[in-house]
């Protein structure tokens, strides 16, 4: 799972994310400040170093959320495939975790991933009803 959030794509290829394992009872005391991980035995906490992030030259934006995302992204779909269940989570207080962990400013906390195996099996047709129809979400032009 790591492998994947390490090769996975960037902007300019300028790989700004950084992942803090957190695994021990200490470290998920002080994610617990933050944010709920669900019992979970791991979390990845998925960050991004906005000095080194890709920023659009027409409007400044900067690309950290964006990078982050695809580095969580491949993570998630790596654990799926080697049966482990996640959670994405972006619910909780980034201020704690700089805090909490002592990330310098240019490190922005951006997504946890929690991740444990379930007992639970997903129901094959939840996206039949969980998700909006395709012809909402595609148009062709």
């Amino acid at each position: 799972m790591l492998e994947a959030g390490r090769v996975a794509p960037t902007a300019a290829n300028l790989q700004p994310a950084r992942i803090i394992v957190i695994k021990s009872a200490e470290a998920k005391e002080k994610l617990a400040k933050a944010a709920n991980i669900y019992k979970a035995p791991v979390a990845l906490l998925v960050c991004a170093d906005a000095s080194k992030a890709w920023k659009r030259p027409f409007d400044g934006h900067q690309t950290i959320d964006i990078d982050a995302s695809i580095v969580t992204d491949h993570m998630m779909l790596s654990a799926a495939d080697n049966g482990v269940g996640s959670v994405w989570i972006c619910y909780f207080k980034p201020d704690a975790i700089k805090e909490e962990f002592n990330l310098p400013d240019n490190l922005v906390p951006v997504n946890i991933l929690a991740l444990g195996y379930t007992e639970e099996t997903a129901d094959s047709n939840r996206h039949a009803t969980a998700r909006i129809p395709m012809d909402e979400l595609v148009s062709y032009l």
